[in-house]
């Protein structure tokens, strides 16, 4: 069903496709057309038909920015007027409690807007936090500074995508789905491990009755005699409660994850299959659209990733933290640093790429270019300065941190896009170089006990509220 509407979105132009790229994205999340079509695709459908010139990609991407907004905002102000009405109803008291509802509804009002902003980037979460937020009675500013940021992004980036994607839309579609569902995989992962790390600490007792019983049930005790190691092993890597538990498997795991795309990032760019296969439409793309006032802040901004801007602030963390006596994590931040580069500079000459065309290079750029240095030591060095500064701190500081950091890492691969010294799967290559390094690092230092939950002696204050 969705190839057929597709293919009847793909015959508009002119007004009829700005139209759709418009209303869908808005019932979306206000009449709950989303399960049934994504909004993703009509928007990625919308930037098909701008790289077609049916449609400029300006009016595409105003249309689609504007759906997803005013769909949040209905959606949400929906939720505020009916939303408590249906749950009351009997149907509403089947499908979820009334403690579950009241904790979301508390969670949504005081720390919701990263929800109402992360939740713009998966199908499922777009259709159901809107209204959700105006149920909780989020305040309206909140929601609409998130909401507005979420919806200029994530519309610009589908927009984008199908843009450069062109003919090839289906794979781009499939991309963003599978981007999606990582997404969510990942918030519905942290929130699990909060929340068992949480209900850990609190039903300690009931938790060990209810194992003691699951264990003595038959098949139980013939695992435990048969598979004791094993079990045992088992237990300890998933228990909650400990740094060498569940935190440290899920550590190596992203590390896991996270070479693996590397891997696969590796294969395309040696294959010129994949992602790899919109590289020169992404270069076009940003040559063609530099602006006089852009440029000076790209060019600018790309030093955030560079050793001449990183060495200087990590002697300055690192005084910082000897005068507190903590050389240990001064220890981590030099070993994110020498390790990416290490990395970086082990794989370029295995791969051997060439730059793009250096007629179209603003700046200094030579040797070979994948991965990104720039992307590998930004996503290493900040992100470790990152888990430095949140020792000890309250979840909305660590949620500002983790915000500016992500913004800090994504400006510098745009960056190196932006000004013509990479192509774009070198900067990704070079995020998933740096993230399996520094999920690795965090693996070890919660292995070594170096990443507790107490205030710890990092940059900033020494008492934490």
């Amino acid at each position: 069903m969705i190839d057929t509407i597709a293919r009847h979105i793909l015959d508009l132009h002119g007004f009829a496709a700005l139209a759709i790229v418009f209303a869908v994205p808005l019932l979306e999340s206000s009449a709950f057309v989303g399960f049934v079509f994504p909004g993703e695709i009509a928007v990625l459908l919308g930037g098909v038909l701008a790289f077609q010139h049916r449609v400029s990609l300006a009016a595409v991407l105003a249309a689609a920015i504007a759906g997803a907004i005013i769909g949040d905002t209905i959606g949400y102000a929906v939720g505020r007027r009916y939303g408590r009405r249906l749950l009351s109803a009997r149907l509403g008291r089947l499908i979820i409690k009334r403690e579950h509802m009241e904790r979301a509804e508390r969670y949504l009002a005081e720390r919701g807007g990263n929800a109402v902003f992360l939740g713009r980037f998966t199908a499922a979460l777009r259709v159901i936090i809107p209204g959700l937020a105006g149920m909780a009675r989020m305040p309206y500013r909140t929601f609409a500074v998130y909401n507005v940021l979420g919806g200029a992004v994530w519309a610009t980036a589908v927009v984008l995508a199908g843009y450069l994607a062109g003919a090839s839309w289906q794979r781009a579609a499939q991309w963003a789905s599978r981007i999606g569902l990582a997404l969510l995989a990942l918030l519905v992962l942290g929130f699990a491990l909060r929340y068992a790390t949480r209900a850990t600490r609190r039903y300690s007792a009931r938790l060990h009755t209810f194992g003691d019983r699951l264990a003595a049930i038959p098949p139980a005790r013939w695992a435990r005699r048969r598979f004791p190691a094993q079990l045992g092993w088992a237990r300890r890597r998933l228990n909650p409660a400990t740094p060498h538990g569940l935190p440290l498997t899920a550590a190596l795991t992203a590390a896991a994850l996270a070479a693996w795309i590397f891997g696969g990032l590796t294969q395309d760019v040696i294959s010129g299959e994949g992602l790899a296969t919109l590289d020169a439409r992404v270069h076009a793309f940003a040559v063609a659209h530099r602006f006089g006032w852009l440029t000076p802040v790209m060019r600018t901004v790309t030093w955030l990733g560079s050793s001449w801007v990183l060495v200087p602030v990590l002697v300055a963390a690192t005084i910082v933290l000897l005068r507190r006596s903590d050389r240990r994590r001064a220890g981590w931040l030099w070993a994110a640093y020498v390790g990416a580069v290490l990395l970086y500079a082990f794989a370029k000459p295995l791969v051997g790429r060439t730059r793009p065309p250096a007629v179209d290079l603003i700046g200094a750029g030579g040797g070979t270019a994948y991965p990104s240095g720039h992307a590998t030591q930004a996503i290493a060095v900040w992100g470790m300065l990152a888990v430095v500064v949140l020792a000890g701190r309250s979840s909305q500081a660590r949620a500002r941190v983790l915000a500016a950091t992500a913004v800090v890492v994504l400006l510098v691969g745009a960056s190196r896009v932006y000004l013509g010294a990479h192509w774009l799967t070198d900067v990704l290559a070079g995020y998933a170089l740096g993230a399996a390094w520094l999920a690795l690092l965090l693996a070890l230092g919660l292995r070594r006990g170096d990443w507790s939950a107490q205030p710890a002696a990092g940059l900033g204050p020494r008492s934490v509220p």
